[in-house]
């Protein structure tokens, strides 16, 4: 059982840390501190849910359909770029971060829903939790096991990420780092969706 847990929070951990649109949002609303912690709840519950799916049988049901892959697929391009091109029109203006502390903080409702949008619209988040983690959850011994290892792993990251940001704030939110940080997702974004588009 411990074997199975071990290889569900390894491996999950090896997905979750690569930098994706989760951990970009996640990130941004930790360095605004504006309800940070119920966005990475969020993304864990989400995380937890998929796992569990792909463990228990939706991996297999995906991968024996076409259609659906390339739904995902095409889909996710369009996400991508759309959400590289958000992240190049904030890095490329004047006042990205005094536009944002201008309008206000958002109700936890629009955070929650921007979450859910980040998370469940990102092609990755499946291919990562359902086709990847899931296929292989599914050979363990311990499937339970496994993807509790997995859904630990997720909780562990984004509770880090969302307390870290937030205490680094002070030292964080300037306006040239988050031109950096928005140039660094962009170009990230783009590369995904290049490499769906090649089908790699």
């Amino acid at each position: 059982m411990w074997q199975s847990y071990s290889n569900g929070l390894l491996v999950a951990f090896g997905l979750i840390m690569a930098i994706g649109a989760q951990n970009a949002f996640v990130l941004a609303q930790s360095l605004r501190r504006e309800h940070h912690l119920p966005a990475a709840a969020l993304c864990v519950l989400c995380d937890a849910v998929l796992i569990a799916a792909g463990v228990f049988g939706l991996a297999a049901l995906l991968a024996q359909s076409p259609l659906l892959l390339g739904i995902a697929r095409w889909g996710g391009v369009a996400f991508l770029l759309w959400y590289a091109f958000q992240a190049l029109r904030r890095a490329c203006s004047n006042d990205a971060l005094q536009g944002n502390a201008d309008a206000g903080p958002r109700s936890r409702r629009a955070v929650l829903l921007s979450t859910l949008a980040v998370t469940l619209l990102n092609p990755h988040v499946y291919l990562d939790t359902v086709l990847l983690i899931g296929s292989l959850g599914s050979q363990q011994a311990v499937p339970g096991a496994y993807a509790a290892g997995a859904a630990s792993a997720s909780l562990l990251w984004f509770l880090s990420l969302a307390l870290g940001a937030a205490w680094l704030a002070p030292w964080l939110a300037r306006p040239s780092t988050w031109r950096v940080l928005d140039i660094l997702v962009a170009l990230m974004m783009l590369s995904v969706a290049a490499q769906l588009i090649l089908g790699q």
